[in-house]
């Protein structure tokens, strides 16, 4: 964030503006750990803000710049299908589709990805300002996921007005 802080300051040639960052996690995880990790001369306020980033976090037009990281690919729950043993869906109690040859499972966690996502930019579109941005970072493992990815961003593009989607994709080979 210490970077994002200082680029925003130098592109507006600014150093009074002020920052507030709210960092999120589960409720149960442990903020005290995020704090102390934190630089000691940051030139920004930082909050903790515990819950689900798949729901409604802030207020109405309150966040000017989103950022999730690293998070974006984790379901907010296992499709219940794959825990049931009747379940044509049932996943031997794993918790992952990777090798998975049943299509039943693979639809499972696809019909959860669409609804965490329709979720995640729902509440997003609510909390952030119009004219605010949103840097998504995630993990893909093969095209198909990215290509799903891909074609949900270009669902919310043609939603919502004034929305750009810039993409920047890396693989290591």
């Amino acid at each position: 964030m210490q970077h994002v802080v200082q680029v925003v300051k130098e592109k507006y040639h600014d150093n009074n503006l002020e920052f507030q960052v709210f960092f999120n996690d589960h409720v149960t995880n442990d903020f005290n750990t995020l704090f102390r990790s934190l630089p000691v001369d940051r030139s920004y306020y930082a909050s903790g803000v515990p819950g689900s980033f798949h729901g409604r976090l802030f207020p109405s037009r309150s966040i000017h710049f989103a950022h999730c990281s690293c998070a974006i690919h984790w379901l907010s729950k296992i499709p219940k299908e794959l825990l049931d043993k009747n379940s044509p869906a049932w996943n031997k109690g794993l918790i992952h589709y990777a090798g998975a040859s049943n299509v039943e499972i693979v639809n499972a966690y696809v019909v959860q990805f669409e609804k965490d996502m329709e979720m995640f930019f729902n509440a997003r579109a609510e909390e952030i300002v119009q004219g605010g941005m949103m840097v998504l970072v995630s993990p893909f493992s093969g095209w198909d996921s990215l290509n799903f990815f891909g074609s949900s961003l270009m669902d919310l593009v043609n939603e919502v007005s004034n929305c750009v989607v810039i993409s920047s994709i890396s693989f290591e080979l």
